[in-house]
């Protein structure tokens, strides 16, 4: 399935029921749209088995909460609505995105209290997210932008408008060649990429940055338990980025990203190793097990 995605067969469920791709619409005034009162989560798909789907549904309801509204559904009708919406278009291996927001309803200025909450759970099928990278390593700029003080946001929501400069960013660094941007945190410690969180390898230990001002990925949860199972040291911390000159290996993490060796950061430059191709397979293999 390719095209416009407005423009596509299909199904996507919505509010509680099953609705033709083309007609899953939202009206102009809808609140989520002037004022990004939206969470969302991706998800994959593999064998016809949502991995840690559970998780996810649990973090769109904390999201939604973060933002001070409820979505008025619960994890288990979340999940059945998620395996109904893939057997609907005879899914087994997609990409599923569940996306909660504020409607259209009584108020239309910052305030959102009389209007209701949404629920949509849509996919499609999505190959590598950076294409021939988990060969031979994704190339990324240094974004300019810099993850905001969780002061500021709500840094721990997997909310819309925390993506604004994700965005910006991503752009930026496709303009260069690259296929995606790396930030450094409020502070000027690595952050994450625009998508993804990151991993560094020195002589044999993992290096990842603390995740207090960035969402804790579920993907990087994973390979941090798959990388202790290994018994290899990982050390959770703040790394500046002057580090990276000295790191082997370097990789992403992300449900969309899976595990994405990188190449090159800027002018940091990283072989694809031994261990960066090991957490690539052994990914896969725990996601389709």
């Amino acid at each position: 399935m390719d095209g416009a995605y407005d423009d596509r067969d299909g199904k996507i469920w919505m509010d509680g029921k099953m609705v033709d791709w083309r007609d899953a619409n939202v009206h102009l005034l809808t609140h989520a749209l002037h004022y990004a009162s939206s969470v969302f989560e991706g998800e994959r798909c593999y064998n016809g088995r949502i991995f840690e789907g559970v998780k996810h549904s649990e973090r769109l309801k904390k999201s939604a909460e973060w933002l001070d509204f409820e979505i008025p559904w619960t994890v288990e009708e979340i999940e059945k609505a998620k395996y109904d919406m893939l057997a609907a278009n005879g899914w087994t291996d997609a990409y599923v995105r569940a996306v909660a927001w504020r409607g259209a309803g009584e108020d239309m200025g910052v305030s959102a209290r009389k209007n209701p909450v949404r629920l949509a759970i849509a996919g499609w099928e999505w190959g590598n997210y950076y294409g021939d990278a988990k060969m031979k390593g994704a190339k990324l700029d240094i974004a300019k932008w810099k993850r905001p003080s969780p002061e500021t946001i709500p840094v721990h929501a997997k909310a819309a408008g925390l993506y604004m400069i994700c965005t910006m960013s991503k752009h930026a660094a496709e303009n260069k060649g690259c296929s995606d941007a790396l930030f450094m945190d409020y502070r000027g410690y690595v952050a994450e990429a625009t998508g993804a969180n990151i991993f560094f390898v020195k002589d044999g230990e993992v290096h990842t940055p603390k995740p207090d001002c960035f969402l804790n990925g579920i993907t990087r949860q994973t390979v941090i338990g798959m990388l202790e199972e290994k018994q290899i040291k990982v050390h959770e911390r703040h790394i500046e980025p002057g580090e990276m000159e000295s790191f082997e290996q370097c990789w992403l993490t992300g449900t969309a990203a899976e595990v994405t060796p990188v190449g090159q950061i800027g002018d940091y430059n990283f072989e694809v190793g031994a261990l960066a191709k090991d957490m690539v397979q052994s990914y896969e293999k725990l996601v389709r097990a």
